[in-house]
């Protein structure tokens, strides 16, 4: 009879049993971990995809607004300076052709190269801010004033008198206002969209805080 028990029971207790266990074991390890890394996993490649598709909204937004302010510039370098303005609306608005040795609307003459610094530094933190950037309207805001801030510095490197000392053409003249640019212009409108980007508590990595 124990030889029987032996026989029948030994190879279906321990063995066959300790197997499925095993292989419950095994199998229900990758599962219990299966969701966790595909949380992890899957999630940082869906974050990055994200970035760069905001990162590229970015310089699309920057190349377009920087191409703008160049050729308009360029059309009145060669059409407008040294001739009578253009009134566009009465005179309330008017295109007239200047030099402009300061920052937007025509502030701190004297400080030529301290601005071209300035100009340097804010598109050097727009291009290191990219990294952590997950909102699509902070792409946009972000964009305008890259693109405003490399046109304004393609002046101050490339025009007289001198690298860095350039002067910015301007020529949007309003009524009883600065005389500006279309980088001058995409500088404010990023600025402003960043401001109330701020007060909706939206941050630049897409989170929303609560003040």
């Amino acid at each position: 009879m124990a030889e029987a028990e032996r026989i029948i029971g030994t190879p279906d207790t321990p063995d066959d049993g300790g197997e499925r266990t095993a292989a419950a074991g095994t199998s229900a390890g990758p599962r219990a971990s299966g969701p966790a890394g595909a949380s992890e996993g899957p999630a940082p490649v869906g974050r990055r995809t994200g970035r760069g598709r905001r990162i590229a909204v970015l310089f699309a937004v920057a190349t377009f607004a920087y191409a703008v302010d160049l050729i308009s510039k360029m059309l009145v370098v060669a059409r407008l300076e040294g001739h009578a303005p253009i009134r566009v609306v009465g005179d309330w608005l008017e295109l007239h052709a200047i030099r402009n040795p300061g920052a937007a609307f025509g502030f701190g003459a004297a400080f030529t190269i301290i601005f071209t610094l300035i100009a340097a530094a804010v598109i050097l933190v727009i291009i290191r801010l990219a990294r952590k950037l997950y909102s699509f309207p902070w792409a946009i805001a972000l964009g305008l004033l890259l693109g405003g801030a490399l046109g304004n510095l393609t002046d101050r490197i490339f025009r007289a008198p001198g690298i860095f000392e350039g002067e910015v053409v301007d020529f949007i003249a309003p009524q009883g206002f600065a005389v500006f640019n279309l980088a001058d212009s995409a500088i404010v409108c990023g600025g402003i969209l960043i401001v109330l980007l701020s007060f909706r508590g939206l941050d630049p990595d897409g989170t929303v805080h609560q003040d």
